[in-house]
């Protein structure tokens, strides 16, 4: 089993950076991992993933060129860096660890808390 904990969420003008942390209590290499977030009123959303060994990864329409999620598995740890964040990337962001691959939410089994990103205009 696996738990999950975020961090690295806050408050950033438009245009800002924010780095998100996944970091994990087991072995996160055995493990697909994906950032989805969940914006006020509205559904949980996948915004990006990438594969156990780091070597693919795949992205939302409305992140990619501006997100890059990335790995160190010596440190148990997924990561999404944000650049030119907009207002309307504002969500809770979520971490989750698959045992196979894949944009929908039923692909993955251990969730983390979330971590709030706000975008200011």
């Amino acid at each position: 089993q696996v738990q999950l904990v975020e961090s690295g969420g806050g408050l950033v003008q438009a245009g800002g950076s924010l780095r998100l942390s996944c970091a994990a209590s087991g072995m996160l290499s055995r493990y697909a991992v994906g950032w989805f977030r969940q914006a006020p009123g509205k559904e949980r959303e996948f915004a990006a993933t990438i594969t156990s060994s780091g070597l693919s990864t795949y992205y939302a329409d409305s992140v990619k060129g501006r997100f890059t999620i990335s790995r160190d598995n010596a440190k148990n740890t997924v990561y999404l860096q944000m650049d030119s964040l907009k207002p309307e990337d504002t969500a809770v962001y979520y971490c989750a660890a698959s045992t196979t691959w894949g944009q929908r939410e039923n692909d993955y089994v251990y969730w983390g808390q979330g971590t709030q990103v706000t975008v200011s205009s």
